[in-house]
């Protein structure tokens, strides 16, 4: 018989010997997936901080279990057959030699209600399914929870995978304030303060440099921790332009973590070690991607030598469950994405296996081949898919690019394909980059031919966008110029139809028509994209001239075609010309298209049309004598132009009735009020300018619950708490201010949280200031 010794019933879980960051919806989901699961298994990837959330959960879930809570640790056991001996051990159960130490752990679990931690699964993956399958099987009251880089496979096994910390994403600046609203920045503080007291984020460039650590270091814990330590010896500055060298920095690690965990190399062995070799091969060519990839481009990829195409699918599902890959899904859409520690470890993989030249090779056939396809397809039915397709794979469009232009024999297929994504280049509003590629490939590959023809007009079309004039005409002279070595109707067309535009501008009407009408001639012999474009602007330039009849008969015959083929983009623009044309004859009817376009602008994300329909909307509200709506939408748009490197001065038609319809507004209202009304505007988002100039409903601002007397829900204590939330105060220092544990302000906090309704501090601190709680009315 065995004897149970050691502490009692209560448990014996390691405390916390640093504080404990984030994590609040894992725990909820956790507590939640345990109170109806008897196997919950926490997977992530290495360093990601497993092992404190399940000693987290299992602190909190202790008084569900009436004979408590025990800790099995199983990272430094490697022989497999020791598992359940170790599992004794840490259960403190003595027994007879000759004893089989499973049956000791089942008789020993058998009548007791016990949550049972196994801690770093992985490496014994399939010796712990069985295990635990045996142990659920023997022990009705038993709960296992288990950390695992993969899932243990095990009948009724519940899983909740362990994302990174949320980190600040790479918009706007955001201030120390703001900045304290991502876990990661605030695991990274408390870190830098431990070995570095008077370590503090104030506004100025510190803000920037953190978000950008944190954000380089994906969020993963392990690697923030490692990184802090560098502060003892590294200004936040050096630290950062260092992090490039970070398997030599980051291998500081404390000398009680297993050994694995002592650098951040070690801890990427760990894993790489663990997969099977067609695992190692797929893990180190799916390294090639940017941004992610779907299953489609990792199975042309990713087979080869070692890896057949059929194997990939199960390839792919397994470096998932060890957490090499995340899965990722989107409208409907699934993606897998390698944090980049683990990508950039997987291409030095690539780089010494010899086949790396090979791998992106494949990579850049599969993205070429994309950009065909998108070239192919674009006038159809689903230009919104292919335009979130795009936006997805735009790291890697990047780098198949950037292979090209490496290798001068294959610049010309960079032309390619910098070309055959026009649409979405000028639809998100990426003038600059388009320009940065396209002069790129044009110096890279200088011979002549039909794609430097056609990257010469698409460069000099979008330095017109950015009202850079004097930079098209050359490119459009060498364009010309080259039309009598390399032909094609198509290219002449294309020649014709920029340097109308640039006339159409400048405000040249008469050349505008006249080039426009050449290049639609050119176009009409199986060109839709550019024939839609030409009678559109052909149209607009005809009626702004005088002859509105024949600009409006051009039009319609656009949106005819355009409804033949299910196309929408370019549609929306001949609305777009349409409306313009009828805002002196037809309000009603300019406004019905002016908002129908935009409406198509504002689904696809389109800077461009955002930005000329929001402010056409504007002159429709002038011409309404709705001059606040007026002055607020020129606001907006001109908030949109700003991102795009360009403004509406740079095309005088627009610009002239633009100003315009600005001085009769400014004039009506007066300057302080126009300001405040465009103040308002210009701070919107490109979003809400679209809704707000569809005049679409307003959604009721989500509102925190309140008692039937009118009353909050929080009691004294909870409503102090909140206060000194709103005073940025930290869980340790609210604890320290009340004179109880870290931990109590920290279920606090939770309770707040969940009875606000509120997923972050940030939002109990704005709802606090705005209620004019203050410390004292806990007391």
């Amino acid at each position: 018989m065995a004897a149970a010794s050691g502490p009692g019933t209560a448990g014996d879980l390691p405390a916390d010997v640093t504080s404990f960051v984030g994590r609040r919806r894992e725990i909820t989901e956790a507590l939640r997936l345990l109170a109806s699961a008897r196997l919950l298994t926490l997977t992530g990837p290495g360093g990601v901080g497993k092992t404190r959330l399940a000693l987290r959960v299992a602190e909190r879930a202790r008084r569900n279990f009436r004979d408590g809570v025990r800790l099995v640790e199983l990272a430094d056991l490697s022989d497999p057959s020791l598992l359940a001996h170790t599992t004794a051990e840490r259960l403190h159960l003595r027994a007879e030699p000759s004893l089989d130490p499973v049956e000791l752990v089942v008789d020993h679990l058998g009548p007791r209600e016990v949550l049972l931690i196994l801690d770093n699964c992985e490496h014994l993956v399939e010796r712990c399914a069985d295990f635990v399958a045996l142990l659920l099987r023997s022990c009705p009251r038993l709960t296992v929870l288990a950390t695992s880089r993969q899932s243990l496979g095990v009948y009724g096994e519940s899983t909740l995978l362990v994302p990174p910390l949320p980190v600040p994403g790479p918009g706007r600046p955001l201030s120390a304030g703001e900045l304290g609203q991502y876990d990661a920045v605030t695991l990274f503080v408390e870190r830098a303060r431990a070995v570095l007291p008077g370590f503090e984020v104030t506004d100025g460039a510190a803000p920037d440099v953190v978000a950008r650590l944190c954000r380089d270091l994906d969020g993963i814990p392990l690697a923030i921790e490692l990184a802090a330590v560098w502060l003892r010896t590294l200004s936040l500055g050096s630290l950062e332009e260092r992090l490039s060298e970070r398997y030599r920095l980051l291998t500081t690690g404390p000398r009680s973590a297993p050994t694995r965990q002592r650098t951040l190399r070690a801890l990427i062995d760990w894993s790489h070690d663990l997969c099977s070799r067609p695992e190692q091969l797929l893990w180190a060519r799916a390294a090639v991607f940017s941004g992610g990839f779907d299953l489609a481009a990792v199975e042309h990829v990713g087979a080869g030598d070692g890896v057949g195409p059929e194997a990939v699918p199960d390839l792919v599902h397994s470096l998932v469950d060890k957490s090499v890959l995340i899965r990722e899904e989107h409208r409907g859409e699934v993606r897998y994405r390698m944090l980049e520690t683990l990508r950039e470890y997987g291409l030095e993989r690539l780089a010494e296996s010899g086949e790396e030249e090979a791998v992106r090779r494949r990579h850049r056939d599969w993205y070429a081949d994309l950009i065909g396809r998108f070239d192919a397809e674009w006038i159809g039915p689903g230009q919104e898919h292919w335009l979130d397709r795009l936006e997805h794979e735009r790291a890697n469009l990047r780098a198949a690019l950037a292979h090209c232009l490496a290798r001068p024999e294959e610049a010309v297929v960079a032309l390619r394909m910098a070309t055959g994504i026009d649409e979405y280049w000028s639809i998100r509003g990426l003038n600059t980059e388009a320009r940065y590629w396209l002069d790129r490939a044009l110096a890279a590959a200088p011979a002549p031919s039909r794609e430097r023809v056609s990257a010469l007009c698409l460069d000099a079309w979008y330095a017109l966008l950015q009202s850079d004039a004097a930079s098209a005409r050359p490119l459009l002279d060498e364009a010309e110029a080259l039309l009598g070595t390399v032909g094609g109707r198509g290219q002449a067309a294309f020649v014709a139809h920029v340097r109308g535009m640039a006339a159409l501008f400048a405000g040249e009407l008469d050349r505008a028509a006249e080039l426009l009408g050449a290049a639609l001639d050119g176009f009409r012999a199986g060109r839709p994209r550019g024939e839609l474009f030409a009678l559109s602007m052909l149209g607009l330039s005809e009626g702004l001239r005088g002859d509105r009849a024949r600009g409006l008969a051009r039009i319609e015959e656009c949106l005819d075609r355009a409804a033949e083929r299910g196309e929408a983009y370019w549609r929306s623009w001949a609305l777009w010309s349409l409306a313009f044309l009828e805002l002196d004859h037809d309000l009603g009817r300019a406004e019905a298209a002016a908002k129908e376009a935009l409406a198509v602008h504002g689904r696809m994300e389109s800077q461009l049309g955002t930005a000329f329909l929001v402010d056409l909307l504007g002159w429709v509200a002038a011409r309404q004598d709705r001059h606040v709506r007026a002055a607020t939408l020129f606001g907006a748009a001109a908030a949109v132009w700003h991102p795009m490197g360009a403004t509406l001065d740079g095309y005088a038609p627009m610009a002239a009735a633009h100003h315009r319809h600005l001085a009769e507004v400014r004039a009506a209202l007066g300057d302080e009020r126009y300001e405040a009304a465009f103040a308002q505007g210009n701070g919107m988002t490109a979003r809400a300018a679209v809704a707000f100039a569809l005049e679409e409903p307003k959604k009721p601002p989500r509102r925190a619950p309140r008692a039937a007397d009118g009353s909050t829900p929080l009691t004294p204590r909870e409503r102090q708490v909140a206060a000194l939330l709103a005073e940025g105060l930290s869980n340790k220092e609210i604890a320290a201010r009340l004179v109880v544990s870290t931990r109590t302000a920290e279920t606090h906090v939770d309770h707040i949280l969940g009875k606000l309704g509120f997923t972050s501090r940030a939002q109990v601190a704005a709802w606090s200031a705005a209620q004019g709680l203050t410390p004292s009315q806990g007391d």
